[in-house]
C-alpha cells in the first residue's frame, strides 16, 4: 500500500485556486481603499514628486509588486504556456487525424457537418439575444456617460476573410497563428500524407510521435494550472471597478441569463437529438475545460485541454477530433454572437435609436458570419461588435458603455464557446461512428486529469 497522500482531483485544485484568487484580490481591493483613506500629510519626494505614505504603501507594495508583478507574471505566463502549445498541437494532431483517413469523402463531410453545425448554434445564438433584448429593453432609459470613446480596429470584410483562409506563406501563418490558415495548410499536408502511401505511412508515423511528446506536454501545464488561476483571478478582483456595474447591471445580467441557457439548453438539446447521449455526461466531464476556458478567456488557448477532454474523457476519436476542436475555436463563437445580439439592442435603446426588422436580421447575418475567422483571444468580440455596430448604422462609440464589465462576460461566453466545440466534435463523431460511448460514459475518467 502506497503511503503517498492522494493529491484532490484537477478540478477541485483548480477551484481551490480560483476562490483563493478572487478573495485575495478582493482584500487587497479594500485595503488599497482604506489606505488611500488615511493620512495624506506625510510626504516623500520621490523623483519630483510628492507622495504621502499610505500612496506609496499602496502603489509600492499592493499595485506595483503583487498586482502588476506576481499576479501579471504568472497569470501570464500561465496563459503563454497555453498558447505556446496552439500552433504545433493544431497542426501536429490535424495532420495525423487527416492523414489516417483513407476515404477523402469522409473529410468533406467532417467539414460540411461541422461548419453547418457551428453556423447554425451561431445563428441561433445571437436570434435569442436580440429577441431577449428588445423584450426586456436594457438599455431604456439609460445615463448615458459625458464621453464615450472606443477606437476599434477596421474588421475585415467577409471577401477578405475568405481570401484570408489560404494562406500565401504557411511558415508565416505558422509563426502569426493564423488558425484558419493553418487548418487548411495541416488538411493539406494530411491528404498529401494519405496519397503518398508508403513514404506517407513513414512521415505520419513521424508525425504521430511527436503528437504523443505534445500531449504530455500538455499534462505538465494542465497539472500547473491551479496556480495560474490563481494569479489570473487573483488580478482580476483586485484591478475591476465594481462601481460600474451598476448603470449596466441589467445588460450584464441579461448577457450572463442567455449564455448560461445556451450553455444548458441549446448544447444539450441539439445532442440529444442528433445522438440520444446523455448530455449530463458531457457537461459534468467538461468541467476541467470550462474552468481553463474561464480563466484564460480564449477559446485559442484552451485548445490543447478541449481537445483532451473530447478524446480521453468522451470517446471521440483524434481524426475528428483534431479537426473539429481547431476549427470551432476559430469560428464558433455562440457567446460572442450573444453578447453581440444583446449589445448591439442596448446600444440603440441607450441612443434612443429605433431598429426596424430588416436591421435586425442584418444584426444575425452579421455576427453568424462575423463568427468566421475571428481570432479566439481575450477581448476579439469587441473589435467584431464595431462591425456589428457599422452594419446597422449604430454608434461604434457606444462600446464604451460596455466596456468596463466584459472581461467577466469574455470570461464566461468562452465557457460556452468550448462547450459548443465539444458538443459539435461529438454529434460529428457518432455520425461518423468514430465516438467510442464505452469511453463517454465511463465514470472511471470523470475526475481523473487528462493526460
Amino acid at each position: 500500500m502506497s503511503n503517498e497522500t492522494k493529491k484532490p482531483n484537477l478540478t477541485i485544485r483548480i477551484l481551490i485556486g480560483l476562490f483563493a484568487g478572487f478573495i485575495i484580490g478582493l482584500l487587497i481591493q479594500f485595503f488599497s481603499a482604506i489606505l488611500m483613506k488615511g493620512d495624506a500629510e506625510t510626504v516623500f519626494q520621490v523623483f519630483g514628486q510628492e507622495l504621502s505614505l499610505t500612496a506609496l504603501i499602496v502603489e509600492g507594495f499592493f499595485n506595483a509588486f503583487l498586482v502588476e508583478g506576481i499576479f501579471t507574471v504568472g497569470g501570464t505566463i500561465f496563459v503563454n504556456s497555453l498558447k505556446m502549445l496552439v500552433v504545433p498541437l493544431v497542426f501536429v494532431s490535424l495532420v495525423c487525424g487527416v492523414s489516417s483517413l483513407s476515404d477523402p469523402a469522409k473529410l468533406g463531410r467532417l467539414g460540411g457537418k461541422s461548419v453547418g453545425l457551428y453556423l447554425l448554434t451561431t445563428a441561433i445564438a445571437v436570434t435569442v439575444a436580440l429577441t431577449a433584448a428588445t423584450i426586456f429593453k436594457p438599455g431604456a432609459n439609460f445615463d448615458l456617460p459625458e464621453q464615450a470613446a472606443f477606437e476599434p480596429k477596421e474588421a475585415p470584410g467577409l471577401a477578405q476573410v475568405i481570401i484570408d483562409m489560404f494562406p500565401s506563406n504557411p511558415v508565416a501563418s505558422l509563426a502569426d497563428g493564423n488558425m484558419l490558415q493553418i487548418i487548411i495548410f495541416s488538411i493539406l499536408v494530411g491528404v498529401a500524407i494519405s496519397l503518398s502511401k508508403e513514404s506517407g505511412s513513414k512521415v505520419r508515423a513521424g508525425f504521430e510521435y511527436v503528437n504523443d511528446v505534445i500531449m504530455k506536454i500538455v499534462t505538465i501545464i494542465m497539472n500547473l494550472a491551479p496556480y495560474g488561476v490563481f494569479f489570473l483571478i487573483a488580478k482580476l478582483a483586485s484591478t475591476i471597478e465594481f462601481a460600474k456595474f451598476a448603470n449596466i447591471m441589467a445588460y450584464f445580467l441579461l448577457v450572463f441569463f442567455l449564455l448560461i441557457a445556451h450553455l444548458l439548453i441549446t448544447y444539450p438539446t441539439l445532442l440529444t437529438i442528433f445522438t440520444r447521449l446523455n448530455p449530463l455526461v458531457l457537461l459534468t466531464k467538461m468541467k476541467d475545460t470550462m474552468l481553463f476556458a474561464f480563466s484564460s478567456a480564449s477559446s485559442n488557448a484552451t485548445i490543447p485541454v478541449t481537445k483532451a477532454t473530447a478524446e480521453k474523457r468522451l470517446g471521440v476519436d483524434n481524426s475528428v477530433s483534431s479537426f473539429t476542436i481547431p476549427l470551432g475555436a476559430t469560428i464558433n463563437m455562440d457567446g460572442t454572437a450573444i453578447m453581440q445580439g444583446v449589445a448591439t439592442v442596448f446600444i440603440a435603446q441607450a441612443y434612443g435609436i429605433g431598429l426596424d426588422m430588416s436591421q435586425l436580421l442584418m444584426v444575425v447575418l452579421t455576427a453568424t458570419l462575423a463568427s468566421v475567422g475571428t481570432a479566439g483571444v481575450p477581448g476579439v468580440g469587441l473589435i467584431m461588435l464595431a462591425m456589428v455596430l457599422q452594419q446597422v448604422g449604430l454608434p461604434v462609440e457606444g462600446i464604451a458603455l460596455i466596456i468596463g464589465i466584459d472581461r467577466l462576460l469574455d470570461m464566461t461566453r468562452t465557457i460556452v464557446n468550448v462547450t459548443g466545440d465539444c458538443t459539435v466534435t461529438c454529434i460529428v463523431a457518432k455520425s461518423e461512428g468514430a465516438l467510442d460511448e464505452s469511453v463517454f460514459y465511463d465514470k472511471r475518467n470523470m475526475n481523473e486529469a487528462v493526460s
